[in-house]
């Protein structure tokens, strides 16, 4: 007999405690796929010094978790949609786990490839399925807003907490302890979630289109590719051709979503309102957040000399006022504000802390710490608010796919920030550079310090005194580039006045929760 005290959607449209207490095992894997992003930085010095990587190696130990995670996320929310996301979900859970347990005693650099590829499978398996199950548990879209908020907090924090914990782990553990660390939380997701969460998909998905998978990942890898190689080695032919490719691929599969009798990615769905600016304006955003990465993390190291440890740990103090920016969008939403002034409100916030890091010189961390935590608050504004923009304007019985094109939007955004964003940066570094200074000095920060440490004491001063001052004026001019895309997104915000989230809606049928789970609720 279900508890009278639970309230459940299917019930009176209003999540109960079941759905809350679900949503916390759903943040569980979801703040392990964002840290997986980030959590080698510290352990791959270790890594290096046991299994002796090649050059090539290390670089796919890092970049192949994020490759695969990016080029299947769009089959997975389709997927999602067709077998079940909890479905979808558990079996990622357990494919991650295993890859986990799998990489942390791996004994060559090939097993460890491998392992971090099947990472990134489950990791795409895991992102879309968690964002559609909260779509689905959460029907009203105040609760929705709020649930979503979480969702983008935890994903935000997740990035950050990664860095410091893998340092953490490899100081006092091993290097494999930065992957064992994900056991205990799927463990308890395989366990907790057969008997929280509810099933869903879409009751009539037609046939799975699979010329659609190597389509989609054929458009959406050689343009994340080139788009992350061109902020430190340059914009190089092969990089060039690697777009083209993407582009000439993304085409097709364009041309297949509209002919296909059962596309992957229905184009009714952008017909949806709100549904194309929500993916269009979340783009911008990972634009703007991951174009500032680029250059925040190396001002801290290399400009103000942090080690990589109190460079993780002095990044931490933004998270603080980050973590409240989603909550406070989704209540000025609930009290009546409109959301496009909300997200206009954000776009000009996050421009306000582009343009504090505009204003920074080589010695300045707090204001660089202060501007990122003003341009972070107003990017997760703007992200929770599209996200649940985006879910509410898809279909129910669409919400993997709705969830994954928005992952996949925020990977290419990521992508084209660091790229467009670095690009401008690295040009006017080389520009600011002394015409005398040693080549490897006039191409990067990291070689004009590597030529600096080889100098004479005074001249190896100038050259890096010389290179720290470029490198801040090339994020000068990349920060006024950004800030200048932020107002323009902010002017375009505005049209999303007349668009409003949809009304509770009835929930596609979904499995009953076990007896036990009954009781326990």
């Amino acid at each position: 007999m279900t508890n009278p005290t639970s309230t459940t959607p299917s019930a009176a449209g209003r999540a109960g405690r079941r759905e809350w207490t679900a949503l916390s095992v759903l943040m569980l894997p979801l703040l392990l796929v964002s840290m997986d992003v980030s959590v080698l930085y510290f352990a791959i010095p270790a890594i290096s010094a046991d299994l002796e990587p090649s050059g090539t190696q290390q670089l796919w130990i890092f970049d192949i978790y994020a490759f695969v995670l990016a080029g299947l996320l769009m089959t997975m929310g389709s997927l999602g949609d067709r077998i079940g996301r909890r479905r979808l979900l558990l079996v990622g859970a357990a494919a991650f786990g295993a890859a986990s347990l799998v990489a942390a005693y791996a004994n060559s650099a090939e097993t460890l490839i491998a392992a971090r590829a099947v990472l990134g499978i489950g990791g795409a398996t895991l992102m879309p399925s968690t964002m559609a199950i909260v779509r689905t548990m959460f029907t009203d879209p105040a609760q929705r807003a709020k649930a979503i908020g979480v969702w983008s907090g935890v994903m935000t924090g997740g990035i950050a907490l990664g860095s410091v914990l893998s340092g953490v782990l490899v100081q006092y553990f091993w290097w494999g302890s930065v992957f064992l660390v994900n056991l205990p939380a799927m463990a308890l997701l395989l366990v907790l979630g057969p008997l929280l969460l509810p099933e869903s998909k879409n009751p009539a998905p037609g046939r799975f289109d699979l010329l659609s998978v190597p389509l989609s990942m054929a458009a959406v890898l050689p343009v994340i590719y080139g788009l992350k190689e061109i902020p430190s080695e340059g914009v190089r032919p092969l990089y060039v051709v690697s777009i083209t490719v993407g582009l000439l691929f993304a085409g097709l599969f364009v041309h297949r979503q509209r002919t296909a009798a059962s596309p992957m990615i229905p184009p009714a769905l952008f017909r949806g309102r709100g549904f194309a600016p929500a993916v269009v304006l979340n783009l911008v955003s990972a634009f703007a957040m991951m174009g500032s990465a680029f250059f925040t993390t190396q001002y801290l190291q290399s400009v103000l000399g942090k080690s990589a440890m109190e460079a993780a740990l002095w990044s931490l103090l933004p998270s603080v006022p980050i973590g409240m920016a989603a909550p406070v969008a989704a209540q000025l939403v609930q009290k009546g504000v409109n959301r496009a002034y909300v997200v206009t409100a954000g776009f000009a916030i996050a421009a306000a802390g582009y343009g504090m890091l505009a204003l920074t010189g080589p010695d300045s961390l707090w204001l660089v710490l202060a501007g990122c935590a003003v341009l972070a608050s107003g990017i997760v504004m703007v992200m929770s608010q599209m996200t649940d923009l985006a879910l509410g304007a898809a279909p129910l019985e669409q919400a993997g796919t709705a969830a994954s094109l928005l992952e996949t939007g925020s990977e290419f955004g990521g992508a084209l920030g660091m790229a467009v964003l670095g690009s401008i940066g690295t040009a006017l570094y080389r520009h600011r550079m002394p015409s005398g200074a040693p080549a490897p000095a006039r191409e990067t920060l990291g070689g004009a310090l590597a030529v600096a440490g080889r100098l004479p004491d005074r001249a190896g001063a100038a050259l890096a005194t010389a290179a720290r001052q470029a490198f801040t004026t090339g994020m000068h001019g990349a920060a006024l580039a950004a800030t200048a895309v932020l107002l323009l997104a902010a002017v375009a915000a505005t049209t999303l006045r007349k668009v409003h989230v949809r009304a509770p809606e009835p929930e596609p049928e979904r499995a009953e929760p076990t007896g036990t789970a009954k009781a326990a609720l």
